[in-house]
């Protein structure tokens, strides 16, 4: 199973809910790992001119930085006894600082309260959708107000087999790297997991609606065997979860498993929906081979449509386009 060791938390002191603090510390406690809390303040141009007596734009930055500093440090004091925990303020660009952070020190997950108006303000240049796009370590986005303790996790996972053989082996591993990461969430939140693929039959619209001219018969049977194709596929990626987290480990999370039928833009929205998942850990891989193309275009569509908090997990291929200075 895998597990965290080196967890970072971005919050702000100014913000009414900082609950996302509460779930970082319970994960760090849960995998014996240390923990980072760090703010992203806007960074003074340095050729700002305020009115004249005033201190120059450095001093002023840097006593801004202190006062957030010290404000930090007040939230982490009570935690300190638990946890090895950290605190830094950064200046800058958030999504950037962040990423620069987790490229300086080797971070394994990134933890972040989701904008507010909806989990990604639905703006594809926000921070948010910066991070899920180009972060290069699982990205979790605590939706506002979201409870203390979690009770529903979902896994979404791909086990099409319809892809390259290249593609193939980056989604195989993707769907055990985010059932394994759900895994360590449900075990640390208590919570019940979902494993869901949704699958559909290419064609079949058109042969039963269409041009194409298909037997009744002959369109069930196609059908049928894409279904069960597809539980046969499931059955095999479940084999390979429980020698990699353990026999025991399965048994004791005892996950459910959802094969749907549908488009997943649609239907992974709608199945969070129905079981009120508290939050959701998913892929979002691009085709490969693709370059500039960070994330899928299934991924971010439904992403726009969730109402529960994200965990995002990239291919352990997947190499940032941001580059340290």
């Amino acid at each position: 199973m895998q597990r965290f060791k080196n967890i970072l938390c971005v919050i702000s002191t100014d913000a009414t809910d900082n609950g996302v603090l509460d779930h970082a510390v319970k994960l760090a406690l849960n995998n014996q790992a240390s923990l980072t809390v760090v703010e992203v303040i806007d960074e003074i141009p340095p050729n700002t001119h305020f009115f004249e007596g005033t201190q120059s734009p450095i001093h002023i930055q840097s006593l801004i930085v202190a006062e957030h500093q010290k404000k930090l440090d007040e939230m982490i004091l009570p935690l300190s006894e638990k946890i090895n925990i950290k605190s830094k303020v950064l200046t800058g660009i958030l999504f950037l600082e962040v990423i620069y952070e987790v490229l300086r020190n080797g971070h394994d997950l990134v933890l972040k309260m989701a904008e507010s108006g909806g989990l990604l303000d639905r703006v594809f240049g926000s921070d948010d959708m910066h991070l899920l796009r180009k972060n290069p370590c699982p990205v979790w986005l605590v939706k506002p107000q979201s409870p203390k303790t979690y009770q529903r996790i979902v896994a979404a996972v791909d086990i099409d087999d319809k892809y390259s053989s290249e593609e193939l082996s980056t989604r195989k591993s993707l769907n055990i790297q985010t059932i394994q990461l759900a895994t360590s969430l449900a075990i640390a939140e208590s919570a019940k997991l979902h494993i869901v693929h949704i699958w559909d039959a290419i064609g079949e619209g058109a042969m039963r609606h269409g041009f194409i001219h298909t037997p009744e018969h002959k369109i069930n049977t196609y059908v049928e065997e894409i279904k069960q194709r597809q539980n046969h596929n499931m059955k095999i990626l479940i084999d390979e979860i429980k020698n990699t987290v353990g026999q025991d480990v399965m048994e004791y999370i005892k996950p459910e498993i959802h094969l749907l039928k549908g488009d997943p833009r649609k239907n992974v929205p709608r199945f969070t929906a129905e079981i009120k998942a508290d939050t959701i850990v998913m892929g979002t891989v691009a085709r490969t081979g693709l370059p500039g193309f960070f994330m899928g275009n299934t991924a971010e569509n439904i992403l726009n449509q969730l109402d529960c908090s994200v965990l995002a997990v990239k291919p352990h291929k997947f190499v940032t386009p941001v580059v340290l200075h």
